[in-house]
This record gives C-alpha cells, structure tokens and sequence, in this order.
C-alpha cells in the first residue's frame, strides 16, 4: 500500500471508530463498504484496510457479501474487561506503590484535580480519568501492561455509549475515588488504596 493510501487508511479508521463512539454507527448495525467509499471519496483499498483494523481489534465483525456489523458489547464482556484491569492496576500497584515518589504523586494529584473540573463535555472527563489511570501504571514500568490497560479503556468507551445511548451525558457523572487511592498511597496503605481503586471500577 502507497503512504498516502496509508494515511487515507488511518483517517477512514478514525472516523468510523469516531462514528460508533459518537453514536453514528450503532451496537448491531451495519455497515457498507460502498457507501463509506461514497461518504469519504476514497478509493475501496483504504475503506478495506481500516474495516479490517476494526475487525481485527474486535470493533465490527465482516458478515461476507452483507456488510459489517458493529458489535454489541455485553454486560459479561464489561465485568470481565472491569475484572481485569483491577488485577492489572492492582497488582501492579502493589509492586510499585512504595516505590512511588513525592513527585510523581504530585503529577498524579494534578490529574485528580483536573478530574474534578466541571466539563461541559462528558468526554473530557473521561479522557482526564484515563489519564490518571494509565500515569498511575505507568510508574510500574511496565509498557505492555499500559499498552493493554489502554486498549481496555478503548472498549470500555464504546461500551458506555452502548448502554447508555438515550442518557450518556447525564451517567457519564463523576466518581472520585482519587483523592482517596493518592492518600493511602502517601501513607504506605496498599489496603486501601488497592480497595477505593475497585470501588471506582466496580462503580461502571
């Protein structure tokens, strides 16, 4: 594939994805190659390439000769994805936590703060409560278990819009539980600190 056909990819990836996020695609509709072609003015081979990333990242499915179709994320798929990155963050901030130092809780705590900022975009807060959790792993060192921590916000994102199509913006509410982990943490208080992070998951 050429570069430019690359990056023709990359934007038609971003769009559709934009587009299931925002509510454009929804959970089990689906989507045509041909029109996507007529909606961007790309040529199939860019439209294909990014339906097959999406495919391959488990966003849609290639019903053959049909189209493809969003896939419907499950309240089984969202408790085990929540199951999961509280082993993840909470073993690796049990190995990290006394390691963690006055400056990067600092960074940590600036995040919390901006956490707490009214938005009038529920997205943001979002985006700001992802970032407080990927720094917080981040100082564990450890690049695949923030690589898939991320790729699991990602699906948790798209599963939020899922269950709350009709009222997302008014669910989409605040629940600070930072405060609480970065207090425990100071103190060396792995207990709680490790118990508020899943109160927080658990409150999805």
């Amino acid at each position: 594939m050429k570069k430019a056909d690359t990056s023709l990819k990359v934007i038609a990836y971003q769009a559709i994805l934009d587009g299931i996020i925002n509510g454009e695609y929804q959970a089990k509709q689906i989507i045509n190659e041909q029109e996507l072609v007529e909606k961007f003015g790309f040529s199939k081979s860019p439209i294909r390439e990014a339906l097959a990333t999406l495919c391959n990242e488990g966003v849609i499915r290639n019903l053959p000769r049909y189209g493809y179709e969003v896939i419907q994320l499950t309240k089984e798929d969202i408790i085990e994805i929540l199951n999961y990155r509280f082993i993840i963050e909470g073993g690796f901030l049990r190995e990290t936590y006394e390691n963690i130092t006055e400056e990067q809780l600092k960074k940590l705590q600036e995040l919390a703060i901006l956490c707490k900022e009214p938005v009038d975009d529920p997205w943001v807060h979002w985006e700001r409560n992802s970032e407080f959790h990927l720094t917080l792993l981040s100082y564990s060192q450890n690049e695949y278990a923030w690589t898939q921590l991320k790729k699991s916000m990602e699906i948790l994102k798209r599963a939020y819009v899922q269950f709350y199509r009709d009222k997302w913006r008014e669910n989409l509410i605040k629940r600070e539980y930072h405060d609480a982990i970065l207090k425990a943490i100071k103190v060396r208080d792995i207990e709680n600190a490790i118990e508020y992070l899943k109160k927080e998951l658990m409150d999805f």
